[in-house]
Protein backbone atom coordinates (compact mmCIF):
# COMPACT_ATOMS: atom_id res chain seq x y z
CA UNK A 1 0.00 0.00 0.00
CA UNK A 2 1.89 3.39 -0.66
CA UNK A 3 1.19 6.28 1.20
CA UNK A 4 1.55 9.67 -0.33
CA UNK A 5 3.55 12.45 1.76
CA UNK A 6 0.98 15.68 2.31
CA UNK A 7 2.44 18.63 3.50
CA UNK A 8 -0.29 21.03 3.91
CA UNK A 9 1.94 24.29 3.60
CA UNK A 10 4.61 22.86 1.73
CA UNK A 11 2.33 23.11 -2.03
CA UNK A 12 2.80 27.37 -2.60
CA UNK A 13 5.64 27.10 -5.02
CA UNK A 14 3.66 25.15 -7.57
CA UNK A 15 0.63 27.30 -7.37
CA UNK A 16 2.91 30.48 -8.02
CA UNK A 17 4.92 28.81 -10.27
CA UNK A 18 1.97 27.05 -12.63
CA UNK A 19 0.22 31.29 -12.52
CA UNK A 20 3.21 33.21 -13.07
CA UNK A 21 3.44 34.77 -9.60
CA UNK A 22 6.86 36.11 -8.36
CA UNK A 23 7.91 33.63 -5.45
CA UNK A 24 10.38 34.92 -2.47
CA UNK A 25 9.99 32.16 -0.64
CA UNK A 26 6.97 30.00 2.00
CA UNK A 27 4.20 32.75 2.66
CA UNK A 28 3.04 33.20 6.12
CA UNK A 29 0.45 31.37 6.43
CA UNK A 30 -1.06 29.45 9.82
CA UNK A 31 -4.12 27.57 10.98
CA UNK A 32 -5.70 28.66 13.32
CA UNK A 33 -9.30 27.21 14.80
CA UNK A 34 -11.76 29.30 16.25
CA UNK A 35 -13.63 27.86 19.48
CA UNK A 36 -17.52 28.49 18.77
CA UNK A 37 -19.90 29.26 21.47
CA UNK A 38 -21.59 25.76 21.30
CA UNK A 39 -18.40 24.33 21.63
CA UNK A 40 -17.63 23.32 17.88
CA UNK A 41 -14.84 24.83 16.33
CA UNK A 42 -14.02 26.08 13.11
CA UNK A 43 -10.63 26.50 10.93
CA UNK A 44 -9.16 28.86 9.24
CA UNK A 45 -6.09 29.99 7.08
CA UNK A 46 -4.43 33.42 8.23
CA UNK A 47 -2.09 34.81 5.60
CA UNK A 48 0.14 37.25 6.74
CA UNK A 49 1.06 39.23 9.84
CA UNK A 50 -0.91 41.98 9.56
CA UNK A 51 -4.23 42.59 10.13
CA UNK A 52 -6.10 40.89 7.74
CA UNK A 53 -7.98 42.80 5.20
CA UNK A 54 -9.99 40.19 3.52
CA UNK A 55 -11.82 37.19 4.22
CA UNK A 56 -12.63 34.22 1.55
CA UNK A 57 -15.00 31.85 2.22
CA UNK A 58 -15.44 28.78 -0.48
CA UNK A 59 -18.25 26.91 -1.91
CA UNK A 60 -19.41 23.51 -0.94
CA UNK A 61 -17.22 20.24 -1.12
CA UNK A 62 -13.88 22.55 -1.22
CA UNK A 63 -12.01 24.23 1.56
CA UNK A 64 -9.75 27.31 2.46
CA UNK A 65 -7.21 26.05 0.17
CA UNK A 66 -9.05 27.01 -2.90
CA UNK A 67 -7.93 30.63 -2.31
CA UNK A 68 -3.99 29.53 -2.16
CA UNK A 69 -3.39 31.09 -5.84
CA UNK A 70 -5.65 34.68 -5.43
CA UNK A 71 -4.12 34.21 -1.41
CA UNK A 72 -0.59 34.31 -3.48
CA UNK A 73 -1.43 37.26 -6.03
CA UNK A 74 -3.23 39.56 -4.00
CA UNK A 75 0.11 39.78 -1.18
CA UNK A 76 -2.03 40.74 1.27
CA UNK A 77 -3.31 39.35 5.21
CA UNK A 78 -6.52 37.45 5.03
CA UNK A 79 -8.55 34.95 6.56
CA UNK A 80 -9.63 32.03 4.37
CA UNK A 81 -12.81 30.22 6.58
CA UNK A 82 -13.04 26.25 6.39
CA UNK A 83 -17.00 26.56 6.16
CA UNK A 84 -19.04 23.93 9.14
CA UNK A 85 -18.52 20.47 7.66
CA UNK A 86 -15.43 21.08 5.47
CA UNK A 87 -11.94 21.27 5.47
CA UNK A 88 -10.64 21.13 9.75
CA UNK A 89 -13.46 22.46 10.66
CA UNK A 90 -16.10 20.76 13.12
CA UNK A 91 -19.67 20.04 11.69
CA UNK A 92 -22.62 21.76 10.79
CA UNK A 93 -24.93 22.95 13.38
CA UNK A 94 -28.05 21.62 10.74
CA UNK A 95 -26.90 21.26 7.47
CA UNK A 96 -23.46 21.42 5.48
CA UNK A 97 -25.14 23.59 2.86
CA UNK A 98 -27.32 25.79 5.73
CA UNK A 99 -26.11 29.48 4.12
CA UNK A 100 -28.10 30.88 7.25
CA UNK A 101 -26.68 28.81 10.07
CA UNK A 102 -22.83 28.65 8.83
CA UNK A 103 -23.53 32.82 8.89
CA UNK A 104 -23.77 32.45 12.52
CA UNK A 105 -20.88 30.54 13.06
CA UNK A 106 -19.01 32.76 10.39
CA UNK A 107 -19.59 35.66 12.02
CA UNK A 108 -17.97 34.68 15.44
CA UNK A 109 -15.19 33.52 13.34
CA UNK A 110 -14.75 36.75 12.12
CA UNK A 111 -14.85 38.75 14.84
CA UNK A 112 -12.47 36.91 16.47
CA UNK A 113 -9.53 37.04 13.47
CA UNK A 114 -10.76 39.79 11.04
CA UNK A 115 -13.50 42.43 12.43
CA UNK A 116 -11.89 44.92 10.76
CA UNK A 117 -11.50 43.51 7.11
CA UNK A 118 -12.59 45.58 4.13
CA UNK A 119 -14.79 42.94 2.13
CA UNK A 120 -16.34 39.21 2.56
CA UNK A 121 -15.30 37.35 -0.72
CA UNK A 122 -17.36 34.21 -1.23
CA UNK A 123 -17.55 31.76 -3.94
CA UNK A 124 -21.07 29.57 -4.36
CA UNK A 125 -22.19 28.39 -0.76
CA UNK A 126 -19.16 30.74 0.56
CA UNK A 127 -21.07 33.65 -1.16
CA UNK A 128 -24.72 32.56 -0.22
CA UNK A 129 -23.44 32.87 3.45
CA UNK A 130 -21.52 35.90 2.65
CA UNK A 131 -25.18 37.04 1.39
CA UNK A 132 -26.91 35.41 4.88
CA UNK A 133 -23.91 37.27 7.24
CA UNK A 134 -24.85 40.35 5.81
CA UNK A 135 -28.40 39.98 6.89
CA UNK A 136 -27.45 38.96 10.44
CA UNK A 137 -23.85 40.69 10.97
CA UNK A 138 -24.05 43.17 8.33
CA UNK A 139 -21.17 45.63 10.36
CA UNK A 140 -19.26 42.70 9.79
CA UNK A 141 -19.66 42.67 5.68
CA UNK A 142 -18.26 46.17 4.81
CA UNK A 143 -18.61 45.17 0.98
CA UNK A 144 -19.28 41.81 -0.55
CA UNK A 145 -18.50 40.48 -3.35
CA UNK A 146 -19.74 37.14 -4.89
CA UNK A 147 -17.90 34.61 -7.01
CA UNK A 148 -20.47 33.29 -9.85
CA UNK A 149 -23.22 32.75 -7.37
CA UNK A 150 -26.80 34.40 -6.99
CA UNK A 151 -29.71 33.79 -5.01
CA UNK A 152 -30.74 32.38 -8.05
CA UNK A 153 -28.88 29.11 -8.48
CA UNK A 154 -30.98 25.93 -7.94
CA UNK A 155 -30.44 22.10 -8.60
CA UNK A 156 -30.92 22.61 -12.28
CA UNK A 157 -28.42 24.85 -12.50
CA UNK A 158 -25.87 23.40 -10.25
CA UNK A 159 -26.58 19.89 -11.62
CA UNK A 160 -23.43 18.63 -12.58
CA UNK A 161 -21.86 20.28 -9.44
CA UNK A 162 -24.64 18.43 -7.33
CA UNK A 163 -23.76 15.24 -9.23
CA UNK A 164 -20.15 15.08 -8.75
CA UNK A 165 -20.55 15.66 -5.40
CA UNK A 166 -23.06 12.90 -5.17
CA UNK A 167 -20.85 10.59 -5.96
CA UNK A 168 -18.57 7.85 -4.20
CA UNK A 169 -17.67 8.53 -0.81
CA UNK A 170 -14.37 6.76 -1.10
CA UNK A 171 -12.23 5.28 -4.08
CA UNK A 172 -9.60 2.53 -3.33
CA UNK A 173 -6.59 4.86 -4.92
CA UNK A 174 -5.51 8.43 -5.21
CA UNK A 175 -4.93 7.48 -8.95
CA UNK A 176 -8.91 6.92 -9.17
CA UNK A 177 -10.08 9.68 -7.36
CA UNK A 178 -8.00 12.26 -9.75
CA UNK A 179 -9.49 10.40 -12.57
CA UNK A 180 -12.67 11.22 -11.68
CA UNK A 181 -11.92 14.71 -10.68
CA UNK A 182 -10.53 15.23 -14.12
CA UNK A 183 -13.20 14.36 -15.77
CA UNK A 184 -15.52 17.06 -13.97
CA UNK A 185 -12.69 19.33 -14.26
CA UNK A 186 -11.77 19.43 -18.03
CA UNK A 187 -10.49 22.63 -18.36
CA UNK A 188 -7.63 22.57 -15.47
CA UNK A 189 -4.32 21.17 -15.64
CA UNK A 190 -4.11 18.08 -14.08
CA UNK A 191 -1.03 19.77 -11.29
CA UNK A 192 -3.78 21.80 -9.86
CA UNK A 193 -6.48 19.36 -9.30
CA UNK A 194 -3.86 16.47 -7.88
CA UNK A 195 -2.67 19.88 -5.32
CA UNK A 196 -7.17 20.18 -4.91
CA UNK A 197 -7.34 16.54 -3.93
CA UNK A 198 -4.77 16.66 -1.40
CA UNK A 199 -5.97 19.69 0.09
CA UNK A 200 -9.46 18.05 0.13
CA UNK A 201 -9.00 14.62 0.79
CA UNK A 202 -7.57 12.34 3.03
CA UNK A 203 -6.04 8.71 2.82
CA UNK A 204 -7.51 6.52 5.40
CA UNK A 205 -5.59 3.48 6.82
CA UNK A 206 -6.51 1.00 4.21
CA UNK A 207 -4.95 3.32 1.58
CA UNK A 208 -8.15 4.57 0.07
CA UNK A 209 -9.01 8.06 0.02
CA UNK A 210 -12.39 9.91 1.10
CA UNK A 211 -13.22 14.08 0.81
CA UNK A 212 -12.66 15.96 4.10
CA UNK A 213 -16.38 17.10 3.58
CA UNK A 214 -18.14 13.60 3.83
CA UNK A 215 -21.67 14.21 2.33
CA UNK A 216 -23.29 17.32 2.66
CA UNK A 217 -26.04 17.38 4.47
CA UNK A 218 -28.87 19.63 3.64
CA UNK A 219 -30.83 22.21 5.74
CA UNK A 220 -33.75 21.04 7.81
CA UNK A 221 -37.19 20.54 5.37
CA UNK A 222 -35.27 20.60 2.56
CA UNK A 223 -34.26 17.83 -0.21
CA UNK A 224 -32.07 18.16 -3.73
CA UNK A 225 -30.67 21.56 -3.60
CA UNK A 226 -30.72 24.31 -0.83
CA UNK A 227 -33.46 27.05 -1.82
CA UNK A 228 -31.60 30.36 -1.25
CA UNK A 229 -34.36 33.19 -3.09
CA UNK A 230 -35.19 34.81 0.11
CA UNK A 231 -31.49 35.62 0.15
CA UNK A 232 -32.61 38.43 -2.74
CA UNK A 233 -34.47 40.65 -0.38
CA UNK A 234 -31.47 40.77 1.72
CA UNK A 235 -29.49 41.59 -1.34
CA UNK A 236 -32.15 44.40 -1.93
CA UNK A 237 -32.16 45.96 1.45
CA UNK A 238 -28.08 46.36 1.41
CA UNK A 239 -26.54 49.21 1.65
CA UNK A 240 -22.18 48.12 1.12
CA UNK A 241 -20.75 47.65 -2.04
CA UNK A 242 -21.81 44.62 -4.05
CA UNK A 243 -19.92 42.65 -6.85
CA UNK A 244 -20.89 39.62 -9.07
CA UNK A 245 -18.35 37.86 -10.62
CA UNK A 246 -19.57 35.82 -12.93
CA UNK A 247 -17.72 32.94 -14.87
CA UNK A 248 -19.09 32.51 -18.52
CA UNK A 249 -18.08 29.15 -19.42
CA UNK A 250 -19.85 26.16 -19.20
CA UNK A 251 -19.99 25.15 -15.87
CA UNK A 252 -20.95 28.49 -14.39
CA UNK A 253 -24.83 28.71 -12.42
CA UNK A 254 -25.44 31.95 -12.91
CA UNK A 255 -27.27 33.14 -16.48
CA UNK A 256 -28.48 36.26 -17.94
CA UNK A 257 -31.37 36.26 -15.64
CA UNK A 258 -29.59 35.77 -12.22
CA UNK A 259 -27.43 39.03 -13.39
CA UNK A 260 -30.39 41.03 -14.84
CA UNK A 261 -31.88 40.58 -11.07
CA UNK A 262 -28.87 41.20 -9.27
CA UNK A 263 -28.45 44.27 -11.08
CA UNK A 264 -32.59 45.33 -10.49
CA UNK A 265 -32.18 44.51 -6.56
CA UNK A 266 -29.08 46.80 -6.23
CA UNK A 267 -28.47 48.86 -9.70
CA UNK A 268 -25.39 50.15 -8.12
CA UNK A 269 -23.97 46.63 -8.29
CA UNK A 270 -21.04 45.77 -10.10
CA UNK A 271 -20.53 42.73 -12.52
CA UNK A 272 -17.56 41.29 -13.95
CA UNK A 273 -17.44 38.51 -16.49
CA UNK A 274 -14.21 35.96 -16.75
CA UNK A 275 -14.70 34.49 -20.24
CA UNK A 276 -12.18 31.94 -19.49
CA UNK A 277 -13.81 30.58 -16.37
CA UNK A 278 -16.68 28.62 -15.21
CA UNK A 279 -18.45 28.17 -12.24
CA UNK A 280 -14.69 27.81 -10.27
CA UNK A 281 -13.82 31.22 -11.30
CA UNK A 282 -10.58 31.13 -8.33
CA UNK A 283 -9.43 27.81 -10.08
CA UNK A 284 -9.92 29.02 -13.88
CA UNK A 285 -8.36 32.63 -13.67
CA UNK A 286 -6.96 33.01 -10.23
CA UNK A 287 -5.18 35.70 -10.92
CA UNK A 288 -7.71 37.43 -12.76
CA UNK A 289 -9.95 37.63 -9.95
CA UNK A 290 -7.20 38.19 -7.43
CA UNK A 291 -7.05 41.64 -9.66
CA UNK A 292 -10.71 42.30 -8.98
CA UNK A 293 -10.50 41.94 -5.60
CA UNK A 294 -8.02 44.25 -4.99
CA UNK A 295 -9.77 46.72 -7.37
CA UNK A 296 -13.19 46.48 -5.63
CA UNK A 297 -12.04 45.86 -2.21
CA UNK A 298 -8.47 47.11 -1.58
Amino acid sequence: MERIEYDEFGLFHENASEYGIPYLGPPKVQRIDTPLSDGRKLSSLVWGNNEPQLVLLHGGAQNAHTWDTVALALGVSLVCIDLPGHGHSGPSRDGTVNARSNAVDVAEVIRALAPHARAVVGMSLGGMTTLALMGHARELVRKALFVDVTPGVNGKKASAIVAFVAGPPSFPSFEQLLERTIEHNPTRTVASLRRGILHNARQLDDGSWAWRYGSLKMAPGEEGHPNFADLWDVLGHSRMPVCLARGMRKGSVVDDDDEAEFLRRRPDGRVEHFAEAGHSIQGDMPVELAGLIADFAL
